[in-house]
């Protein structure tokens, strides 16, 4: 049960085997590994219970290399580049460096007290990883191979998850039931979110919209914007490992309990499939297409790809021992082929008074993986991927996005883009009669004294004539008498 692997591992004294696997570019020989356009495309896959790594060639679904490993390696992360793995022992309390061109490890790097988790930055100059023992993220110089900072975070951390622009840092605590939400450019929490019970898997979905978390019954699925679970998704048993498709359309579940693989509709957040797969499957990754699924079943010593156009078990690949994928360790063409991205926007509302609220939603094309917005109004430069922004003072601004990647980057600018009026405030009613008394019948000038420009008038002289409508009206009282 996925409650007994935790408490043993809690203890540990625990036998239970986490192994990642990850699917990206990489390269068969130190010739390829000089050119991406050439990068076969391999799949990474622990194997705690071998103390290795399976590579398989997700071309022909074959293993074409395994690689020594330190004892119990449970999270894997490979760089953007296809060039590195990284691969984090529990038992060793370090994280194992692979060179792709050559499969063999060529560093170690000290890291927590039982690591778990491994993510890496779209950069790829950092690494982060989940140290469950010592309830910290360590925070890796991927050039120098140093941990250069130490989060402390909630109870036993797992998972972990970098979102696409590399701003935010998600570490999933599975004795706390929070995510804790990390600023990636001052290493501090600076939100725990509350999911449910004894949270494990975290995957963040393409566009950085959405935090997807697996409990010990269900998914939360998280709206980074707010950091608040908007939708709880019933999957099967004992939920382990988390992606989601390249598209962002589909999340792919696996259920360790009755050994399948739920597909959730990201639009509707419902279970549309089941797909039964090895046995215990723990871990799940996609192919860079999105046209693969990689399940790492533990007890069978498997690996099942799943076709996601007919949600079939196609091939079953056998590794290691213990096989296991956890977190997020996908490739991506786009990453590892990028093109200059195109830059554009839109804002919602982009006219009304101030304090005017503006929703910037990026519509970039070309896969950019960092943002810099200049809203025109003398504010600090943002650079999240959908920033909110309030403005102020009444004005016109020109809104200003830049958009990169590691091919080059773009610029676009809405001139006189957000119209900012001043707020209508409502008048503050007065008048003056002259004069207010005499004998009948009486002329009375009356002089509106209103403040805050109102627009129409209504005045009742007490005396039941009509009602007037005019700005300064004059009235006769024709009758002795004491009016309102």
């Amino acid at each position: 049960m996925k409650m007994n692997k935790k408490l043993c591992s809690i203890a540990l004294a625990s036998t239970a085997i986490v192994l990642f696997l990850i699917l990206t570019l990489s390269t068969a020989s130190a010739a390829t590994a000089q050119s991406t356009s050439n990068t076969a495309k391999y799949a990474y896959i622990t194997n705690s219970g071998a103390t290795t790594v399976s590579v398989i060639d997700t071309a022909t679904n074959k293993v074409t290399a395994t690689v020594n490993v330190g004892s119990n390696p449970y999270g894997v992360a490979v760089n953007p580049k296809g060039t590195k793995v990284y691969v984090a022992s529990d038992v060793n309390d370090a994280v194992s460096v692979i060179d792709t061109a050559t499969n063999k490890v060529t560093a170690t790097i000290p890291v927590g007290s039982n690591p778990w988790g491994v993510a890496v930055n779209p950069e790829g100059t950092k690494i982060y990883v989940a140290n469950e023992g010592s309830g910290t993220v360590s925070v890796i110089d991927t050039a120098s191979n140093k941990v250069i900072a130490t989060i402390k975070v909630g109870n036993y951390p797992y998972g972990i998850a970098v979102n696409p622009a590399g701003t935010k840092v998600y570490a999933v605590n599975d004795l706390d039931n929070t995510v804790s939400v990390i600023d990636a450019a001052t290493n501090k929490v600076t939100a725990t979110i509350t999911v449910g019970d004894l949270p494990t898997g975290v995957a963040v979905n393409p566009a950085g919209t959405k935090v997807y978390v697996t409990n010990e019954h269900d998914v939360s699925v998280i709206d980074t914007a707010t950091n608040r679970v908007t939708a709880t998704v019933n999957v099967g048993k004992y939920p382990w490992g988390v992606a989601i498709n390249p598209a962002g359309t589909k999340a792919y579940v696996t259920n360790y309990g009755d050994s399948t693989v739920s597909v959730i509709d990201t639009a509707t957040n419902k279970v549309t499939a089941t797909v039964k797969v090895g046995s215990y499957p723990l871990g799940v990754a996609i192919n860079p297409e999105g046209t693969k699924v990689y399940v790492a079943n533990e007890e069978s010593n498997t690996i099942s790809v799943i076709d996601t156009a007919t949600n079939k078990v196609t091939a079953t690949i056998t590794v290691g021992k213990e096989p296991v994928a956890f977190g997020k360790f996908i490739g991506s063409i786009s990453v590892q082929n990028p093109v200059v991205p195109d830059a554009d926007f839109v804002g919602s509302p982009i006219s009304g008074s101030f304090p005017l609220k503006v929703q910037f939603t990026d519509k970039s094309t070309g896969s950019p993986t960092s943002w810099k917005w200049n809203f025109g109004d003398g504010s600090d430069l943002v650079t999240e991927y959908n920033p909110t922004h309030t403005y102020s003072k009444a004005g016109i601004y020109t809104v200003k996005e830049t958009v990169s990647n590691a091919a080059g980057k773009d610029t676009e600018i809405k001139t006189n883009y957000i119209t900012v009026t001043e707020a209508s405030k409502i008048p503050d009613a007065n008048f003056v009669g002259s004069p207010v008394s005499g004998s009948s019948p009486l002329k009375v000038q009356f002089t509106d004294k209103s403040t805050n420009n109102p627009t129409a008038w209504k005045w009742n002289f007490g005396d039941g004539s009509d009602l007037v409508t005019e700005y300064n009206p004059t009235h006769t009282y024709s009758k002795a008498g004491t009016y309102t």
